[in-house]
């Protein structure tokens, strides 16, 4: 590239947690040379997904806008979202009819809470994939509150969990029922577990365990065991689907839709395509990860670091990652933390109360202060058991 004085065109898609530690460890780790980085995002406002929740339960969160995070990076922000991917000319098409060119294109496109498998859902259940809709959501609860009314979380993995405390919590008038088809905190060990009912419990929250939902309706939702439950507002949060985007460009994806990655996560069919997140199927020793911000801010980290790497002619480790806890929010004032071994499974330590609520605040608080320092230094992203750091240098 420094030969030929020419720039090294990169595209970074979506600007969520992972899109946007790429962009800004990319535009500090990449400032002396001859490259042009472009975030394409369809919302100029950052969204703090793991907070969803919070809002959808009343709370108001910080505003943070994309544009003033970059300020100082010479990154160029496009606020658009993309439509389609050329592999061959390497180009991807916005809905504002611009397109764009890469020589690398860092796929962040996240994903969005699925709700198309169940009749009823895409009509009478709410998610918690928009800012704005939970807000929405936030004031029917009121509403609802009021009337003493019922509220059914359908999902019982860890956001189903903290949206149903958090509901249950801040609006104690309610009845809330939360509906899995596995035992919750079924990961944890069986004291993280029991700390998890006893919340709960206290908090009065109804359990519909080991059944499914066969029908949303506008006030009720039927399990398949025909059973009938009465809910005034029904929050969706049971499976996941990413964007048909790269399926459709004709990158190899898996059954799901994720980009397949190589060892040092670029896509194996396209590899200046570099996949992070949610949207990249990483395979390790244990398994493929799966998609949670613990494993997804990793690969953005080394996603920066390995594409800075191969610019300057040197060589990438494969990329290394290991699980090291399970963090639960039970409402403001409880929370409950799994630590685990790096294939997920559970250790025989873990925190409650208001220790683990201190602890999850500092390992998986707002992204935006590590996003502001990502500009100025390297930041160390922890990912491994043992605090190795997820970098792809020697």
């Amino acid at each position: 590239m420094n030969a030929t004085n020419k720039t090294h065109e990169i595209v970074v898609l979506g600007a969520g947690y992972t899109g946007m530690l790429a962009t800004v460890r990319l535009a500090r780790r990449t400032r002396k040379l001859n490259v042009r980085i472009t975030l394409v995002n369809p919302s100029e406002r950052f969204t703090e997904r793991l907070r969803m929740h919070q809002i959808a339960a009343g709370q108001e969160l910080a505003n943070h806008h994309i544009p003033d995070l970059l300020d100082g990076t010479n990154v160029v922000f496009h606020r658009a979202a993309a439509t389609a991917i050329d592999v061959t000319a390497r180009t991807v098409t916005l809905d504002d009819g611009t397109q764009l060119h890469y020589d690398t294109l860092i796929y962040g496109l996240g994903s969005t809470t699925d709700t198309s498998r169940v009749p009823g859902a895409d009509e009478d259940a709410w998610t918690l994939n928009d800012p704005r809709q939970a807000r929405r959501f936030s004031h029917r609860l009121t509403e609802i509150n009021a009337a003493a009314g019922t509220v059914t979380v359908v999902g019982g993995g860890l956001t189903g969990i903290e949206a149903a405390t958090e509901i249950a919590e801040s609006h104690p008038d309610l009845t809330v029922t939360l509906v899995s088809t596995e035992e919750l905190g079924h990961m944890m060990g069986d004291k993280a577990r029991a700390h998890l009912n006893r919340a709960l419990d206290r908090l009065g929250i109804v359990r519909k365990i080991g059944v499914q939902v066969a029908k949303v309706l506008p006030d009720a939702v039927r399990l398949t065991t025909g059973e009938m439950i009465a809910s005034d507002l029904t929050l969706w949060t049971a499976g996941v689907k990413v964007s048909p985007l790269a399926a459709h460009a004709g990158i190899a994806v898996d059954d799901r839709g994720l980009i397949i990655t190589d060892t040092t996560l670029r896509s194996v069919s396209h590899p200046e395509i570099v996949p992070i997140g949610d949207a990249a199927a990483v395979r390790m020793p244990f398994g493929v990860l799966h998609g949670t911000c613990q494993s997804g801010m990793p690969t953005a980290a080394y996603a920066a670091d390995s594409v800075t790497r191969r610019l300057r002619g040197k060589t990438v480790k494969p990329f290394r990652f290991g699980y090291i806890h399970q963090p639960v929010s039970l409402g403001r004032k409880d929370a409950v933390i799994q630590f685990t071994k790096a294939d997920d499974t559970p250790r025989r330590w873990y925190l409650k109360g208001r220790a683990a609520v201190f602890y999850k605040e500092q390992v998986s608080g707002s992204p935006v202060p590590v996003f502001k320092m990502s500009k100025h230094m390297t930041m160390q992203v922890q990912f491994a058991n043992g605090g190795r750091a997820t970098r792809a240098l020697a």
